[in-house]
């Protein structure tokens, strides 16, 4: 069964003096007008459960307007077990902890793992390149907590290098031992990013297939590292990024920034062998970005052997009836799911029969 989500406490965050909300081990529906603190409390369960925001804010955002601090606190449930994780908040400052110790955002990753849909994930496809790596390496980072740690070491390594090359008085001895860091922390995320694109790439196509009807969509990561393979070996990896940033450097050191490796990368989704991109309708694009989603749902039950929360956040109304009924379908196999929405009426009744209605108002 693993652990779900039980209750959800906000005191002065965000716009909320005091709310309490408990959720249903299905489906729970968050229903009121727009601006009533709905997608405050799906932040709040993604900053509990992943470590991170969608919105990126600072500490104050967080804090209600007049106070001097706010706390988030989240009770999760199952297997006997019982986990209390929760943030306070200052002007200044986020403190997490867990069961009362205190602990760094990036170890909140790995107690429950969720999946977040909101409206701007509709242009994942479509977007910058930026998003879809971020969209991977989020995901790893739930699912594999030495994923994160990966991503946070290689993008120090980029950082410093940068730096150097920026410096007029550029040490090249010292730029050779920032190449060999940035080659072995390249190589080793190109390494677990390939590897979980393969992975989620064939449940991406079931998902897609089930909702469309057949169409075949494929999911690929495009390395821009000359000499990289997929299924390729970490050491040759780093030998190819190496290489890599050899014949670059020139370019580098003119530029002032590191021009190749993994942060320069992106995942391809082709429609029947065809860029989505540039060819797919804007209803095939949102069935890709859907099936994406489920695909990690799917993951996480089938390859990690958990039960993830999915998070929706005003995403019915930017979908039509397939892709709803395709949404509600993972809610019957057991997935809890947390929907905002401000009219009900997306929900055919046989959904809601079994959910749990949470009113937002004014008390939020």
């Amino acid at each position: 069964m693993g652990l779900a989500l039980v209750r959800a406490t906000l005191s002065d965050w965000r716009c909320a003096h005091e709310l309490e909300v408990g959720f249903s081990p299905a489906m729970t529906v968050l229903v009121g007008p727009n601006a009533s603190g709905k997608t405050n409390t799906v932040e709040v369960l993604q900053l509990l459960t992943a470590g991170t925001s969608f919105r990126r804010p600072s500490p104050a955002d967080l804090v209600r307007q007049g106070c001097e601090a706010g706390r988030a606190e989240l009770r999760l449930e199952g297997d006997g077990r019982v986990v209390d994780v929760a943030c306070t908040a200052t002007v200044s400052s986020r403190r997490f902890t867990r069961n009362g110790k205190a602990v760094r955002p990036s170890a909140v990753p790995g107690t429950l793992l969720s999946v977040l849909f909101t409206p701007d994930d509709l242009d994942l496809v479509k977007g910058p390149a930026r998003g879809r790596r971020g969209e991977v390496d989020g995901f790893g980072s739930q699912a594999n907590a030495g994923f994160s740690r990966v991503c946070r070491a290689y993008a120090r390594s980029v950082e410093q290098r940068n730096r150097l090359l920026k410096d007029p008085a550029c040490d090249l001895s010292v730029l050779d031992a920032w190449d060999a860091s940035v080659a072995l922390g390249g190589a080793t995320l190109l390494y677990h990013r390939m590897g979980l694109v393969r992975k989620l790439a064939p449940l991406v196509q079931e998902v897609y297939g089930d909702i469309a009807g057949g169409e075949r969509l494929e999911v690929a990561y495009r390395c821009t590292v000359p000499g990289v393979e997929e299924g390729m070996g970490r050491d040759a990896m780093a030998d190819a990024m190496a290489a890599a940033l050899a014949a670059g450097r020139a370019d580098d050191l003119r530029r002032g920034a590191t021009g190749v490796g993994p942060h320069r990368d992106d995942v391809d989704f082709s429609l029947e062998g065809r860029p989505l991109r540039t060819f797919g309708s804007q209803g095939q694009q949102r069935t890709a970005v859907l099936a994406w989603k489920l695909a990690q749902v799917r993951f996480a039950e089938e390859r990690l052997g958990e039960r993830p929360v999915l998070l929706l956040d005003d995403v019915m109304s930017e979908l039509d009836g397939t892709r709803r009924s395709a949404v509600s379908s993972y809610v019957d196999t057991g997935i809890q799911t947390v929907v905002t929405t401000t009219h009900l009426g997306y929900f055919d009744s046989e959904t809601l029969a079994g959910a749990e209605v949470v009113p937002y108002g004014e008390r939020a």
